[in-house]
């Protein structure tokens, strides 16, 4: 509903058309807008919101595990946060690229083609000064890279690159491979120009330093597999195997806890004088019987009724009764 117009602004109105500052053939003649979506037919909508999603979600959970796995690698605080997910031009994102740059180019299978994981100089450089025994700063001037500084980086981007097979497991099962690093912009034209990709970009913080890392994806490297980038059918898979995957989780987890058993071969008491007297080779009678089976610990809890023994040389107890609950 529009606005209400005071008494004030009514007069004034009614002053200005007797004036005839406003027209009033103008104002019946005014005709309300249509909103009209524009529609770019060099840009086609390849990546809809709902891709778009699916790989958001993707690469947040790719960004713990970077984070995790950096702040480990360097022991430094790292951070790593996705900032967008945009589909555009290849073009528009090898003509923002400039000299020098980390472009590694990498074989995504079983999906034909490959993406690009392009990471910012600067944090490449505060990577290779913490691993060299710096503290992890950016160079003072921006400059090629060496052959040993190149070498750092393709180990360290290749267990980079192997931590994206998790996030993706629950959509294909990948295996990207590194085939390339290159240092110059000019090598960055591998797909046709006017190809349609998904540029997700990570901002990451190396102690001081900040900057990006840019994950190419080309629309034509992903297509067999877009209907599986459905926020819908990723949630519905993700929620079918949490349960088992749960429990499993747990299962393992309880196998592999530790608890600490003791066998209790008796008990006696001895005043304190008797105990300052005790001597190598003295025998202190305890009030178990000899034939009576030992109470085995789990814990704080009596859990099992026992024989001592020795077995392979060594001292042992066999389990010959588990103590039910009215035993507690």
């Amino acid at each position: 509903m529009g606005d209400i117009l005071s008494q004030n602004e009514i007069d004034e109105l009614l002053k200005a058309l007797t004036t005839g500052d406003i027209d009033v053939q103008q104002i019946q003649t005014t005709k309300t807008e249509k909103k009209i979506k524009l529609h770019d037919f060099k840009k086609p909508p390849k990546f809809a919101n709902d891709h778009k999603r699916t790989l958001q979600f993707i690469y947040e959970n790719y960004a713990r595990l970077i984070q995790s796995f950096l702040s480990g690698y360097l022991r430094t605080l790292v951070q790593v946060d996705v900032l967008s997910v945009d589909a555009l031009q290849y073009s528009e994102f090898s003509n923002s690229l400039a000299n020098p740059v980390v472009l590694a180019v990498v074989d995504f299978s079983p999906l034909s083609g490959s993406i690009i994981f392009e990471m910012d100089p600067s944090i490449a450089y505060a990577l290779i000064d913490r691993i060299l025994g710096g503290r992890g700063s950016a160079m003072d001037r921006v400059r090629s890279f060496t052959e040993i500084e190149l070498a750092i980086l393709e180990r360290i981007i290749v267990q980079i690159l192997n931590l994206m097979r998790e996030p993706w497991e629950s959509i294909v099962s990948i295996k990207p491979r590194l085939e390339k690093i290159e240092t110059n912009a000019q090598f960055a034209q591998l797909i046709h120009p006017n190809e349609m990709v998904a540029l997700i970009t990570l901002n990451v913080v190396v102690g001081d330093v900040k900057g990006m890392i840019n994950i190419c994806i080309p629309h034509m490297v992903v297509e067999p597999i877009m209907p599986k980038l459905s926020t819908k059918l990723w949630f519905t898979s993700n929620e079918s195997e949490k349960v088992e995957n749960h429990q499993q989780d747990i299962e393992l987890r309880i196998e592999n806890t530790l608890v600490p058993v003791r066998a209790i071969l008796g008990n006696t008491t001895i005043n304190i004088s008797e105990f300052l007297d005790l001597q190598v080779g003295d025998v202190v009678p305890l009030e178990t019987n000899i034939n009576a089976s030992l109470e085995v610990m789990v814990g704080n809890i009596p859990k099992f009724h026992a024989k001592p023994g020795v077995k392979k040389n060594k001292i042992a107890v066999k389990i010959i009764d588990v103590i039910g609950r009215e035993e507690d």
